[in-house]
């Protein structure tokens, strides 16, 4: 026992109760998307029920792989490849656009050649952008207010990226972009800045809007929303399921509203949760994303330096607000999106980039316990940063 004990302490480093709490969504997640593929698997899989168990499976080892791999990496390594990724982004994005798979009327993926994955490059333009802005915004902390070199870049960027996301994927544009305006809000970004990114953004929205290929979709959802008289057929099987539910669930793998709610392992897990698992299983899966938004919150109050902890702060925010919107629609609060559920739903490279994004959360809490150790011992990390609250009384006065 001391021996494992002591192989988790050496190989698991960061935040051990963030860890326990990507396991614990990691188990659950293999669970609920069991018992939610059991339609798909009769449709798509042959009939083998086991197939998509398999397959999620290994893909979920593949993401914890991925984010055991990003948190052994000093974070600060990160703000350097952030540019390229955005740069890889721009002509990723627009060959999704115009050349990508399509699937239900929006072309988001692209085929990876030999291994027959599909990759969103919105995914690599996510990490990319929260990663840039967090290192543009603690190199400029005492200059937030110039033009050419802060905010110009900034504008461009979100707006660029935002912008090529929202011409197949609305709703992540729109994400991201609220994700972005409140990480600049954080990095002390002067408001009259703020709001000439809101407009900027929604002069980049509307082109994609225009252009793009979801207009007519996100009209429609939006009118239905706002239809009292009538429920859209998704949210209806939803409600179902929520209804019959009720506190303690019917129990793992006894759902019937997989066979009719459309995409019960992605889109609208969430009711399949409560469905199987009651109210009580649906208050505990917003305790932990609660949970993870501290765990990542504390980060954010350890780190030594302002990238660590914008850094910290933008991916735990981007995380838990998908979240929160995942569940908002699911019963009921908002106009149907067409987002995952992050950590729980069926995934195939978007979970890959969820371990990253995780990974780096933990490399933030990894390394800075680490300097912070050293500094305790009365021995300064050799590229330790200036301390956030140094930087942000220096940039005041």
């Amino acid at each position: 026992m001391n021996k494992v004990k002591a192989w988790l302490q050496e190989n698991l480093k960061g935040d051990p109760i963030l860890w326990g709490i990507v396991i614990t969504f990691s188990l659950i997640s293999i669970l609920v998307v069991y018992s939610a593929t059991g339609t798909l698997a009769y449709r798509k899989g042959g009939g083998n029920t086991e197939y998509f168990l398999f397959k999620h499976t290994s893909l979920i080892f593949v993401g914890l792989a991925f984010m055991w791999f990003a948190h052994k990496v000093n974070y600060r390594y990160y703000s350097r490849l952030s540019l390229l990724g955005l740069i890889l982004s721009v002509p990723l994005l627009l060959f999704a656009w115009k050349f990508g798979t399509t699937y239900n009327d929006a072309s988001r993926w692209i085929v990876i050649p030999v291994i027959n994955q599909t990759f969103q490059p919105s995914d690599l333009a996510k990490l990319s952008l929260i990663t840039y802005l967090a290192s543009m915004l603690s190199k400029r902390q005492l200059s937030l207010d110039n033009m050419k070199g802060t905010i110009i870049p900034m504008l461009l960027w979100v707006g660029t990226i935002c912008g090529l996301i929202a011409l197949m994927n609305i709703s992540t544009g729109l994400l991201l972009f609220l994700t972005s305006m409140l990480l600049m809000f954080i990095g002390r970004i002067p408001m009259k800045y703020i709001m000439m990114q809101i407009l900027v953004g929604a002069l980049c929205g509307s082109i994609a809007l225009a252009v793009g290929q979801r207009m007519g979709t996100a009209i429609s959802r939006i009118e239905n929303f706002m239809d009292e008289s009538e429920t859209p057929f998704q949210l209806e099987q939803s409600y179902i399921a929520i209804a019959t539910g009720d506190i303690f669930g019917k129990g793992p793998g006894k759902s019937d509203q997989r066979n009719f709610l459309p995409l019960p392992y992605s889109d609208f897990i969430y009711a399949i949760i409560i469905e199987e698992y009651g109210i009580i299983g649906g208050i505990f899966i917003v305790f932990l994303y609660l949970a993870f938004l501290y765990r990542g919150m504390m980060a954010v109050s350890k780190s030594l330096g302002a990238f660590g902890g914008l850094l910290s702060a933008g991916l735990s925010f981007s995380l838990v607000i998908q979240a929160m919107v995942n569940m908002g629609v699911t019963v009921g609060l908002g106009p149907i999106t067409g987002l995952p559920l992050p950590l729980l739903s069926m995934g195939g490279t978007s979970l890959i980039f969820t371990g990253i994004s995780i990974g780096i959360i933990l490399s933030v809490s990894r390394t800075e316990s680490a300097s912070d150790s050293s500094s305790k011992k009365g021995n300064i990390a050799p590229n330790a940063n200036v301390p956030s609250n140094l930087v942000a009384n220096v940039a005041r006065n």
